[in-house]
């Protein structure tokens, strides 16, 4: 397992301006080691992504799972991270998005792909349109994340994690999955408060 150390920053231009960071810890975990695994929230066994990659046709006999590490059983992840290799080479990434009602939705990026339809309904205040530009390099020492939003050329949220490997988690570090959720209704507050419209929750359109 490494764990690493990051920042989160999320930046959105339109209609209004808000630009936020925040701290965190996230474990990049192998999915087949049992140990390892139960240190992330469910579900982060192998039967639930084997199927989903089957049905794109993709085996993987190995994946890294970037996800919080749970605290007293549970854990928030906006967003987790497999990636799928197969005979030693990067196979997919599969993204895992989660929203604050239940939601989740999977995107599957096969090797050089980098943008993809948004298909879940995750801000109260962006509607179900647009895509997504995900860049999810597999993380050595460093870890580099970044996903954007597009509509019509034009990118009206971006958010991103970087971090670097650290030898252990620490004492500031146990409360990050409890304080992520927290910090995510607190800003849609604010938005809120600003004069944020929120948008239905529905389909694609």
């Amino acid at each position: 397992m490494i764990v690493y150390d990051c920042v989160v920053t999320h930046a959105r231009t339109e209609p209004v301006r808000n630009t936020f960071r925040y701290r965190t810890a996230l474990c990049l975990v192998d999915a087949d080691e049992p140990a390892r695994r139960s240190l992330i929230a469910p579900p982060a066994g192998r039967g639930d992504l084997d199927a989903f990659l089957a049905r794109h046709e993709l085996t993987a006999d190995r994946v890294l799972t970037l996800a919080h590490h749970r605290l007293l059983g549970w854990a928030f992840d906006p967003l987790r991270v497999h990636w799928c290799f197969s005979a030693g080479r990067l196979a997919a990434t599969v993204a895992e998005v989660r929203n604050t009602y239940g939601g989740r939705h999977r995107y599957l990026l096969r090797p050089g792909v980098r943008d993809i339809a948004k298909d879940l309904y995750v801000s109260p205040f962006n509607a179900v349109d647009g895509s997504y530009r995900i860049d999810l390099p597999v993380p050595g020492e460093r870890l580099a994340l970044t996903v954007t939003l597009h509509r019509t050329g034009r990118p009206p949220f971006a958010a991103s994690v970087r971090g670097r490997a650290v030898p252990a988690m620490n004492t500031r570090h146990l409360l990050t999955p409890i304080l992520t959720i927290a910090r995510i209704h607190r800003q849609g507050i604010g938005l809120y408060l600003r004069g944020l419209t929120v948008q239905p929750r529905e389909a694609r359109r």
